[in-house]
């Protein structure tokens, strides 16, 4: 299915624990470049991101913002380390012995002891991280070629119907090139005529030079390449596929003929259609710069 390489998606997933953001922004590029924003607490993740992208994106410049809001950073867990706690107690029961003191000692002073009760960051699951951070990914990526295709059903429409309009110009040089033979030919007799006055004609002479002529001029060679690489565009926008390349190379093609056919002209309303033919091309090369 053709798709724009122009599109946004945007995904928002808000859990106890988090809130993920994720928008996606497009547009067309070369090749497929995805460039990543996101806080340094999921850096651990962003080859993870840029390989799950490339299964939604062939082609085009990506930019990719995340945002992410963790419930859980102020949150921290208390900590009893009973060993700790033990060796302080058997160290003042070894001092009360051995100075003959009673040992007080409560528990609540015993709490303030360095170590005996240490506060815990509560450790992040990865993959339960993951998880959450993937699905918003995947839900602004499916948004994203949604947007993408939508765009493209717009753009095949257009090159459909600039295809038509080539084609319609093309069929009136073809049906154009006869005629200028037969012009040339008359203009040709009547000059001659005029220079040779009541002598006779020789048709041999005056058929070499028109054929000369004709040959010249002729550009069908170029008006069947010009329906074949029409014909081949027409069924490559119909494909699946990522096509933005192809079709850049069959634009170039249609171009080629077309300067042909302008520089064999010898007419100008020829030249006046084959004009048109390149400005109808390079329409269509623009179009399709925006294809994936």
């Amino acid at each position: 299915m053709l798709k724009s390489m122009t599109g946004f998606g945007r995904s928002e997933i808000t859990t106890v624990e988090r809130k993920i953001i994720v928008e996606l922004k497009a547009v067309n590029h070369r090749y497929c470049d995805i460039s990543i924003k996101i806080p340094k607490k999921l850096n651990f993740f962003e080859a993870a991101i840029r390989n799950l992208l490339k299964e939604y994106i062939g082609r085009g410049k990506v930019d990719v913002f995340i945002s992410y809001e963790d419930y859980t950073e102020n949150k921290a867990c208390v900590k009893y380390n009973h060993d700790i706690a033990k060796e302080y107690m058997e160290c003042l029961n070894q001092l009360a012995n051995d100075f003959g003191l009673e040992n007080e000692v409560k528990v609540s002073q015993l709490s303030r002891y360095p170590d005996v009760f240490t506060l815990e960051e509560q450790t992040v699951d990865e993959k339960e991280l993951w998880s959450t951070l993937e699905q918003a990914i995947r839900e602004a990526a499916e948004k994203l070629v949604e947007t993408r295709i939508a765009e493209g059903v717009h753009l095949k429409e257009d090159l459909f119907a600039k295809l038509d309009e080539m084609l319609t110009l093309v069929e009136f040089i073809e049906m154009r090139s006869p005629e200028i033979v037969k012009e040339y030919r008359e203009k040709l007799t009547e000059k001659v005529q005029e220079l040779l006055g009541d002598a006779k004609l020789d048709e041999s002479v005056l058929a070499t030079e028109i054929i000369i002529f004709a040959d010249k001029i002729c550009v069908d060679e170029e008006t069947v390449r010009l329906r074949s690489h029409i014909k081949n565009m027409r069924s490559t926008l119909e494909a699946k596929d990522s096509i933005g390349r192809k079709l850049d190379f069959i634009a170039q093609e249609m171009n080629r003929e077309a300067n042909t056919i302008l520089s064999k002209a010898n007419d100008i309303e020829v030249s006046n259609k084959a004009i048109d033919l390149k400005t109808e091309i390079e329409k269509v090369r623009e179009q399709i710069q925006n294809i994936e």
